[in-house]
This record gives structure tokens, sequence and C-alpha cells, in this order.
């Protein structure tokens, strides 16, 4: 195991007006509350989950967007609600969100 069981990074990034982008979706809100939730479930630090900002992940047409390693898992996902299924059945459960779930690239 790594230094955290999952690692999570959101796109909080922004373009310029009119180019598609996670932080005209709220991406930074939503991080926030991600973090928030996982302190409140004692989930945070070494061993647990890390929740991380990141800048462009390259899937601004698919966004918001945020990936879960080491799985490797990306997401897409409209509100608190999706955040805390993505919390509950993947990064506590195990069980990735099949209808939130990115598709694989090739």
């Amino acid at each position: 195991m790594g230094y955290y069981r999952h690692h999570v990074f959101f796109c909080c990034n922004q373009r310029p007006a009119g180019e598609a982008c996670c932080e005209d979706h709220g991406a930074s809100a939503l991080l926030a509350h991600a973090k928030a939730r996982i302190e409140a479930l004692g989930l945070k630090g070494k061993g647990a989950v890390r929740i991380n900002k990141a800048g462009c992940l390259g899937r601004c047409d698919e966004g918001p967007v945020l990936v879960v390693y080491p799985e490797g898992v990306w997401y897409t996902y409209l509100d608190e609600a999706d955040i805390d299924e993505i919390i509950d059945e993947h990064l506590v459960g195990g069980r990735p969100v099949e209808r939130l779930r990115l598709p694989e690239r090739s």
C-alpha cells in the first residue's frame, strides 16, 4: 500500500471565458465539500484518503472531473450528492460508482 489508501485529484482549472473548464461547474466548492466530508468521517491522512486540487487534467469536455488513485478511476459529478456517493461507495466501500464513471481512453 502507498502512503494513502486513496488519493483523489479534483480538476479546478479555470480557462478563459467561453472555454470548457471544471471550475465553471463549481469544482473548487465541491473539492472543499469532499475535504470536509473526509475529515468528518475520520478518513483524512496517512493510510487513508487525501483530497487534492489539480490543474487541468485534460478532460475538460467531460467536466467537471476527478480521478481516484491508485485505481485510476475517473469520474464526473454534478453536486454534493454525487461527491458523497463517490466517497461512500468508492472510497469507503471499495466499489466504483458506475453511473458517474468516465470511460477509459486509449
